[in-house]
């Protein structure tokens, strides 16, 4: 892989497979010009980079940011906190990358490493993070699951008021608290959204609600301040059915509707590009991907130009 990743930087410093990148999306802005949201990469995919050649990566595709995973077994451990993930950012940095983002476990439990990672990703400009799921406890009813839930909630509120940071909520598909979306709804309707809310997942919506997603987005749309982009097809595997990630466009998630209502109701906020679809492993965040890294830096940038293409044709 290092050898891989050398000769990657030394051939792409002008263009990537082909694709030249041009100063003005390096430098963060979206090809038709115009300014939006920044664009990140949840970081789980490249996590066998040091920092400093995640940077360089993905300023080479052109994305504007990333959204650090900062939990246990991710970019950043969570007990190291203080030291590393300064180290991090400034190392984004130096290639033009922000961090707006991160990816977290945090999720109003008791834990006395929360107040830490908040505290300083704070204080390096990070003002939005993921929390980390919550369960159902089977011994007790659904409504009883969800009073409980809201407590943490509340809680965490605070905390995230106190440090100026915002904590959003990813729906997800299966039997998590979130999967169905009304979830959400009850958890945080008596919460402030400047200070807690959701990380709309449209791949992960429309997995859950085929045609019901668009209710969900309309009631949760005050809370909702950052989104996930991906995309995923059905495909029948030994006989069952099984829900197969796939490259942006490429699967069932009707984006034209979903960013038509994404502008009508207002929203913004930084977008994250999930990558969750076969590249040798690195979508799970292995650290020796059986992909080189100027492969998986082909299904970078074809997504990034997919993406960027669609939200300028919205105006997004």
């Amino acid at each position: 892989m290092k050898n891989s990743r050398r000769e990657f930087l030394k051939t792409t410093s002008a263009t990537v497979a082909g694709v030249v990148i041009s100063p003005h999306i390096i430098a963060g802005s979206a090809i038709s010009g115009a300014k939006r949201d920044p664009i990140c990469v949840f970081s789980k995919c490249l996590q066998f980079l040091d920092y400093e050649h995640l940077g360089e990566t993905l300023a080479l595709v052109g994305f504007d940011g990333a959204d650090m995973s900062v939990r246990k077994g991710g970019h950043v451990l969570p007990e190291n906190i203080k030291i590393d993930f300064p180290k991090a950012v400034k190392a984004l940095q130096k290639s033009g990358i922000s961090v707006p983002m991160m990816v977290t476990d945090i999720n109003g439990q008791d834990n006395q490493q929360t107040e830490q990672i908040l505290g300083t990703a704070s204080d390096l400009g990070v003002k939005f993070y993921r929390m980390g799921y919550l369960n159902y406890d089977k011994e007790k009813t659904i409504q009883a699951n969800l009073d409980d839930h809201k407590k943490s909630i509340e809680k965490l509120e605070k905390i995230n008021q106190k440090f100026g940071i915002h904590g959003s909520y990813q729906n997800h598909p299966g039997t998590v608290v979130g999967a169905p979306l009304w979830d959400l709804y009850w958890l945080l309707k008596d919460s402030n959204p400047i200070n807690i809310g959701v990380q709309y997942d449209i791949g992960q919506a429309v997995m859950e609600g085929s045609a019901s997603w668009p209710l969900a987005l309309k009631l949760l749309s005050p809370w909702v301040k950052t989104t996930v982009i991906k995309d995923f097809e059905w495909q029948k595997k030994n006989g069952k059915w099984e829900r197969t990630y796939v490259p942006l466009g490429n699967g069932m998630v009707d984006f034209d509707t979903y960013l038509k209502m994404y502008s009508g109701l207002g929203l913004s906020g930084p977008i994250t590009v999930h990558y969750e679809y076969d590249l040798g492993g690195a979508q799970s965040g292995k650290k020796n991907p059986k992909m080189s890294l100027d492969e998986i830096t082909v299904f970078l940038k074809n997504d990034f130009k997919w993406l960027t293409n669609k939200l300028n044709e919205h105006k997004i």
